[in-house]
């Protein structure tokens, strides 16, 4: 019998969520995923300090100032661990913008243009490239005129399906629902040490977005990310894309069993749901009647040290 992990490969696109180049090269997934702390984790490997020098040399040959030169030293850093990826993997590479800027519009689309930017001067193509930005009502307006220029993006800190709906309303490639994070909030909240797969929250946040989206036909891809144990991945399997650290692909790649497809776009179609039109006063409504999205997201798009308990 094929391994957990196979039969997952078999109905979803499977997502590598790490910087590090060598776990990407053993697990082979289709896409891969990058955020600030991975990278950051990644660059003290020993092996990957021509990245880091690299990225320091260019900077400093092309920074105006010494605030821009951080600035571009660091978006260098991630651009580098982004195309050392795509050498490996044959889909795409996301890249996040600076959770500082997700409630600034006009700050966001500068900010994915000039990583869009590095990325082609060393040869990549836009189409390969997902620009991560903050499923704030300000992130969804920036993907709006992102996607309209063909600049692709990845919405994250997503806990919620008025976040959802905002994104996939204008057009935003995927959102990434934040699986752990929002089990992390109920599990401290309701005082107990865990759930079953099935009635773990945040398992059945992606379920609503995923049944959500597909009854009403968006084309907007559901991605699950940030897991805390392989049963919530196993529980999502047929979700559009899974984002899995290296761990737990290790752990699903070991075990056997037989795993049946939980999520699926013609059940979905099926479902009974009613339509949502979603406005900034609405959005910003449903969002702070859902206590566990609005304390998630504030924390996330929070350039405060410290932010998240």
């Amino acid at each position: 019998m094929p391994s957990k992990l196979e039969q997952i490969k078999a109905m979803t696109t499977i997502v590598s969520d790490t910087g590090d180049i060598e776990a990407v090269k053993k697990y082979r997934p289709t896409d891969a995923t990058t955020n600030p702390s991975l990278i950051l984790a990644a660059e003290q490997n020993p092996q990957y300090r021509h990245l880091v020098q690299e990225a320091v040399d260019y900077s400093k040959a092309k920074g105006k100032s010494a605030a821009e030169t951080r600035t571009l030293m660091m978006d260098k850093l991630f651009i580098n661990f982004g195309i050392e990826i795509l050498k490996i993997i044959p889909g795409r590479v996301s890249t996040e913008v600076d959770a500082r800027l997700s409630f600034d519009v006009e700050g966001s689309i500068h900010k994915a243009q000039s990583l869009i930017k590095l990325y082609e001067e060393a040869g990549i193509p836009k189409e390969r490239i997902l620009i991560k930005l903050a499923s704030t009502w300000e992130g969804a307006k920036a993907a709006h005129q992102l996607e309209r220029m063909g600049i692709h993006c990845n919405m994250t800190l997503m806990f919620g399906l008025a976040q959802a709906i905002a994104c996939a309303d204008v057009g935003a490639t995927l959102i990434s629902p934040f699986v752990g994070r929002i089990l992390d909030w109920y599990k401290k909240n309701d005082g107990v040490s865990g759930y079953a797969p099935a009635e773990d929250p945040g398992v059945k946040s992606v379920v609503v977005i995923y049944n959500y989206l597909k009854k009403f036909g968006y084309k907007t891809q559901v991605m699950g990310a940030s897991f805390r144990n392989a049963d919530q991945i196993v529980e999502l399997a047929g979700c559009d894309l899974l984002t899995i650290a290296p761990q737990f692909l290790e752990e699903l790649s070991q075990e056997q069993g037989t795993v049946p497809r939980k999520l699926d776009p013609d059940t979905a179609r099926k479902q009974n749901i009613e339509k949502i039109e979603v406005d900034e006063k609405t959005f910003r409504l449903m969002l702070n009647n859902d206590a566990m999205a609005t304390e998630k997201l504030g924390c996330g798009g929070s350039h405060q040290k410290n932010a998240c308990p």
